[in-house]
């Protein structure tokens, strides 16, 4: 199968899958407007989030059989200990989702687009640490670039950057969960949407009893919680699919579109941004250059295969 067993995928899939890649950065980037949108329309961060997990499960499962993936969704919920690592990583990804949320409608969003540079980073560390993947000079310079970035901004806001370090470890932490699980991408997140579906019902159905819900105030409330669903969705398929048909290396390069975007966002509506902190996210930003330079030289050094469907889930699924 092309993309596989080391043989390099055909001109026409790589550019596709480089579109798929390029698409998918390109929504996680521009996201924060959309939820900026549902903050507009009076949606506080946990409505949000009880409408990315109701319409996330419909597209989640959309895609689950779209995929012919159902056999393994039954696989997972019948085996005990997978339930158990997924419900880890449904409480990991929901703390991540609900402070982006509250990070991008509350005029944060240089802080997200701080902690979604670091989470590469972290992963790496991370991956270190668990899995015993060695760091060689490129990752631990990066990390430790990134580690004099965070204290600089700690410096600039007069306090740690919370949010930035609450985003970055929690989805490094979501990362590593999700490595020890034996499910595609397509499959865990439609488990991890549908144990949270429940809660974020049972939320929205207790907004609306109680008046204080936005669902059904207007047309445009409608569309943009429903809008939550894809938003979340659609990039993390998109995802799934390029990885396993492009260069590491190339993908390395990709993920820091997001935050880049988010990052130009933030400045042009105005947030904060001094001298100490523009010091600060220059630290990052070298320490990100290193990252990707050492991914393509690792790349280059080692002849990369593609993963197995169904035996890792890459640790830069985000928001």
């Amino acid at each position: 199968m092309s993309g596989s067993g080391g043989v390099p995928p055909a001109p026409t899939e790589a550019r596709t899958a480089l579109a798929a890649g390029i698409s998918c950065y390109l929504i996680w980037g521009f996201a924060p407007l959309a939820f900026q949108q549902m903050g507009a329309v009076g949606a506080d961060p946990l409505e949000v989030m009880a409408h990315r997990a109701i319409w996330g499960v419909v597209w989640a499962g959309l895609l689950v059989l779209m995929a012919h993936q159902s056999g393994q969704v039954r696989a997972i919920l019948s085996d005990r200990r997978t339930l158990g690592w997924l419900a880890l990583s449904t409480a990991l990804i929901a703390v991540n989702w609900t402070i982006f949320v509250l990070a991008v409608t509350s005029g944060r969003l240089l802080d997200a687009s701080l902690g979604y540079y670091l989470n590469p980073l972290l992963s790496m560390a991370a991956g270190s640490w668990f899995f015993s993947e060695r760091l060689d000079r490129w990752g631990l310079t990066a990390i430790a670039l990134a580690a004099v970035g965070v204290v600089l901004q700690a410096l600039a806001l007069g306090h740690l950057p919370w949010i930035s370090l609450v985003l970055a470890l929690s989805f490094a932490a979501y990362g590593v969960i999700r490595k020890r699980v034996s499910a595609d991408a397509q499959a865990g997140l439609f488990v991890e949407c549908l144990l949270l579906a429940p809660l974020g019902l049972g939320w929205a159905i207790w907004l609306q009893v109680q008046g204080t819900g936005h669902f059904t105030d207007s047309a445009a409330s409608v569309f943009w919680l429903m809008a939550a669903g894809p938003i979340t969705v659609l990039p993390l398929a998109l995802f799934a699919w390029a990885a396993r048909r492009m260069p590491l290396s190339t993908m390395g390069f990709l993920q820091f579109m997001a935050p880049s975007i988010a990052f130009i966002i933030g400045t042009i509506q105005g947030e904060p941004l001094g001298d100490l902190r523009v010091v600060s996210f220059a630290f990052i930003w070298v320490g990100a250059l290193v990252y990707a330079a050492g991914a393509v030289r690792r790349t280059r050094a080692v002849r990369v295969l593609a993963p197995e469907p169904g035996l890792i889930d890459p640790p830069a699924e985000r928001p």
